[in-house]
This record gives C-alpha cells, structure tokens and sequence, in this order.
C-alpha cells in the first residue's frame, strides 16, 4: 500500500504501463511464432514478409522502451539467419 500520494500515483501508471507492455510483448511472441514455423517450412516469399513485420514490430517496441535496443537487434539478427 503506498503511504504517499506521488507513491499512489505512480503505482497506478506503473500497473498501465505493465499491461501495455505485456501486451505487446505477447504480440512480439505470436508474430515470432509465426515467423518461425514460415521459415522453417519452404515458404520463403511469405517467411520473408513475416520477417519484415517482426522487424518493424520489434523496432517500435525498441522505440516506446518495451525492449532494450541491444535485445532487439539480437532478436532481429538471429530471426534473419533462421531464414538465410
């Protein structure tokens, strides 16, 4: 229970802002997901437009702080050798 009211405050937009980014990270998973059985399937054309929509997706994610940069360009270059 906070005992300030900047405590209460900022317990409430830490919960919004936990929400909004789990929900994110839980759309990162399902378009990895996705991604992934394309590529390993022989779907290349598709595998590689999926491969743009997680990169663009993982970039906005770096961009708003949901994930650290550096975890997204590690994320981005191995999701583009499973494809190569």
């Amino acid at each position: 229970m906070p005992n300030t009211k900047s405590a209460a405050r900022r317990a409430r937009s830490s919960a919004r802002r936990h929400t909004h980014n789990q929900s994110v990270k839980s759309r990162l998973k399902t378009l990895e997901k996705n991604y992934l059985t394309l590529a390993s399937s022989d779907k290349k054309a598709e595998a590689s437009a999926a491969l743009n929509s997680i990169t663009s997706a993982l970039d906005k994610a770096a961009k708003a702080g949901v994930l650290h940069p550096n975890t997204t360009s590690r994320k981005k270059s191995r999701l583009a050798l499973k494809l190569a």
